[in-house]
């Protein structure tokens, strides 16, 4: 396991879950890692899409909601459905897109993302949620939201 770590030149940061020398887990499917800068450019896109997306989670309840009561008809509930799986469809793509990107989406709701980064070797998490102007937040891989600590405190 040693000679397979020192080979990989991105170092085990491509070996999900792997410890090496009681390392912190690694993502190995992350292949772009953010900086500070990097994320905040993408951060005008990224409020646009984690927008509509929320629009659409909240347009897609409504629907559902609506296809439930007692007085809507066979005709008008497929039809309800068809504009469902196009919403639906709309979100899938928005969240492929997002995912090429390399960014976890954590939560459409309140527009968690997080921006996989590199600091000192050790893969971090740059947090961001619509409402923010900046990543100004970040965390331990193991943590989530809940271990949100300041970018000063990163080191």
């Amino acid at each position: 396991m040693r000679r397979i770590l020192a080979a990989c030149p991105y170092g085990t940061s491509r070996l999900r879950g792997s410890r090496a020398s009681g390392s912190p887990r690694y993502n190995r499917g992350v292949t772009t890692f953010y900086d500070i800068d990097e994320a905040n450019a993408r951060i005008p896109e990224m409020r646009d899409l984690l927008t509509m997306l929320r629009d659409q989670r909240e347009a897609l309840v409504r629907l559902r909601d609506r296809s439930q009561e007692p007085e809507v008809d066979d005709e008008e509930r497929r039809l309800i459905h068809l504009r469902m799986q196009g919403i639906v469809d709309q979100m899938q793509a928005a969240v492929v897109r997002i995912d090429e990107w390399s960014i976890t989406l954590r939560d459409i709701q309140s527009g968690l993302i997080d921006f996989p980064a590199l600091v000192n070797g050790r893969q971090v998490c740059l947090c961001w949620q619509l409402g923010e102007d900046d990543v100004e937040w970040w965390h331990e891989l193991a943590d989530g939201f809940a271990g949100r600590r300041r970018i000063g405190e990163l080191v």
